[in-house]
């Protein structure tokens, strides 16, 4: 499966506050509809069917986490039926990739729930390493850096 990453649009980001992701994840779900003008990006498959959504910079950091000057946080979402089906590396691809093309040389900078090992092992994978925490309350994160300006291969 191949992805691409195009402009969001008002009916996207409907579509996206209608999801709902089982058990623990549900913590994702969202209470109102996606604005496009923030900033956000649909994630398309090769149909053009919506599979999920990317965001970068300052709507994909947590509260309390600071700009960094050379840094581009990315933040991502899968359609909640697709998750653990294999398509996180090739989908994480492609969104890096715009990322990088965005701004190329930055380093990539994600932020995981810690308990959510099934994103951290996919970000390991795609050449990120570990360099801190983050605490929000009783939440705690991980942070992950990449360099860039590297090419994705989706496995």
């Amino acid at each position: 499966m191949t992805y691409r990453v195009r402009p969001m649009t008002a009916d996207d980001g409907e579509a996206i506050a209608l999801w709902r992701y089982p058990g623990p994840w549900g913590v994702y779900d969202l209470s109102e509809p996606m604005d496009p003008a923030q900033g956000f990006w649909a994630v398309v498959d090769e149909t053009g069917a919506l599979v999920g959504f990317a965001c970068f910079g300052a709507e994909a950091r947590v509260p309390g986490l600071a700009e960094r000057s050379g840094v581009l946080d990315v933040g991502v979402g899968m359609r909640p039926e697709l998750t653990g089906q294999g398509h996180g590396q090739a989908f994480a691809a492609a969104v890096l990739d715009h990322g990088a093309a965005l701004d190329a040389g930055l380093t990539l900078r994600a932020v995981v729930k810690s308990w959510n090992t099934r994103s951290v092992r996919l970000l390991l994978g795609l050449g990120f390493t570990p360099v801190g925490t983050h605490a929000v309350g009783d939440t705690s994160y991980l942070l992950l850096e990449r360099l860039g300006t590297a090419r994705v291969s989706p496995g």
